[in-house]
C-alpha cells in the first residue's frame, strides 16, 4: 500500500474538486488521469480511488471507470468528506447543517454524561472548561480549540450513547472549520465560556437537565450566529 503522505494531498484534491461540484456528478475520472494531473503512480492513484469508493465519492464501473456519484451517496458524516466540503463554495449551507445535527444532538449526549461519566471524566471536564477560560479571555485560539474539540469530544464519547460518542470526529472538524475559516472572535464570547463552565459543573454534579440546558445554550447561539452571517451575507 503506498504511503500515506504520497496519496493523502491527491486524495484531498480529488475530494475537494469532486464535492466543490468542479468534477460534478456522473462525471468520469480513469487512473491514467489521475496519475497525469497529479504527477503519481498508478499505484497512488489507485490507493486514491479506492479511499474515494468507501467514501461514496466515486464507484468504478466495467469499461467506463470511476463515475462520480451525487451527493446523496456520499458519506456526508466522514470527516474528511466534511473538512472538503468547509473548504468549497457551499461552506454555509454544510455549516448550517452540521449545527442543526449538534443542536439535536450535544444536549442529550451532555445529559447522558451527567448520568454516566466516571469521576476522573466529571474532573476533567470542570478542568477543561476552566483552561478554556484563561485561554479565551487571552485570545489564544488555537489553544482554545484543542481543548473545545477535548471537551465536546469527552462529552459525546462518555454519553452512554455509543452513536453519539461516534460523531465525535464530526463535532472536532464543525469546530476546527469554524476557527480556521475565521467565523469565530478574536476572543470567545464571555457567555460562551460561562455556558461551557455550566455544563461542566452540571456534569459534574450528575443534574442531567441543567447539563442538557448548557449545552442547547452553546449550540443555540452558534446556529443564531450561522443565520446572521447568512442572512447579512445575502443583504
Amino acid at each position: 500500500m503506498p504511503s500515506a503522505a504520497l496519496h493523502s494531498p491527491v486524495l484531498d484534491a480529488v475530494g475537494r474538486s469532486i464535492t466543490s461540484g468542479d468534477v460534478p456528478a456522473g462525471a468520469v475520472l480513469t487512473l491514467e488521469s489521475i496519475g497525469v494531473e497529479h504527477d503519481v503512480s498508478r499505484t497512488v492513484a489507485r490507493e486514491v480511488m479506492r479511499l474515494l469508493e468507501g467514501l461514496g465519492l466515486v464507484r468504478s464501473r466495467r469499461r467506463v471507470g470511476l463515475v462520480v456519484l451525487p451527493m446523496e451517496d456520499w458519506n456526508v458524516l466522514d470527516p474528511r468528506v466534511i473538512r472538503w466540503r468547509l473548504a468549497g463554495p457551499g461552506r454555509d449551507a454544510q455549516l448550517r447543517t452540521l449545527t442543526e445535527l449538534r443542536h439535536a444532538v450535544e444536549p442529550l449526549a451532555a445529559a447522558g454524561a451527567a448520568r454516566h461519566a466516571s469521576d476522573a471524566e466529571r474532573a476533567e471536564l470542570v478542568d477543561l472548561a476552566a483552561r478554556m477560560r484563561v485561554l479565551g479571555v487571552r485570545g489564544d485560539l488555537e489553544d482554545f480549540l484543542a481543548l473545545d474539540i477535548r471537551m465536546h469530544e469527552l462529552l459525546l464519547r462518555t454519553s452512554g450513547n455509543e452513536m453519539f460518542g461516534a460523531l465525535a470526529g464530526v463535532v472536532a472538524e464543525v469546530l476546527s472549520g469554524r476557527t480556521h475559516l475565521g467565523l469565530m472572535p478574536a476572543s470567545p464570547a464571555p457567555e460562551a465560556l460561562d455556558q461551557h463552565e455550566a455544563v461542566a459543573r452540571a456534569v459534574a454534579a450528575g443534574d442531567a437537565p441543567a447539563a442538557e440546558a448548557a449545552m442547547a445554550a452553546i449550540v443555540g447561539e452558534v446556529r443564531r450566529s450561522l443565520e446572521t452571517t447568512t442572512d447579512e451575507a445575502s443583504s
